[in-house]
């Protein structure tokens, strides 16, 4: 099947729909603080557009402030930073493999003080994500 000449010139010659050129706006950091609250947390441009011309705003996506949750596993994560809890308990076992750790009422103290601290930062975690992390 051949095109004829005609036929392809007025293709070509058809130039494809060109899209509008992007709209922008300038803002105050004010107003685009202003305007980041309103949208909690949904695109900006998804909000503008939605709010402009009314239409239903299905895609509201979650705050990027951190929740309830968040802030608890948070404390939990920092706890477990400043624990040095890893290192220590680490020290211990070489202490023990190598036979070098005498049993004393301070190292018991010690023990138990490392196990309270993994017990308080698993509550802390589990409070956190209790309800399958629903705030």
């Amino acid at each position: 099947m051949s095109i004829s000449e005609r036929d392809f010139n007025t293709v070509a010659a058809a130039s494809p729909k060109k899209r509008d050129a992007p709209f922008s706006l300038r803002l105050s950091f004010e107003e685009k603080t202003e305007l980041a609250k309103m949208a909690a947390g949904e695109p900006l441009g998804a909000y503008i557009k939605a709010v402009l011309f009314d239409e239903a705003r299905t895609g509201v996506r979650r705050s990027k402030t951190p929740a309830r949750e968040g802030q608890a596993v948070g404390r939990a994560l920092g706890d477990l930073g400043k624990s040095r809890l890893s290192q220590n308990l680490n020290q211990l076992a070489k202490a023990v493999n190598m036979g070098a750790l005498p049993v004393t009422p301070e190292t018991e103290a010690e023990i138990q003080d490392a196990c309270r601290a993994v017990k308080d930062m698993r509550d802390a975690l589990m409070d956190a994500l209790k309800d399958g992390g629903a705030p």
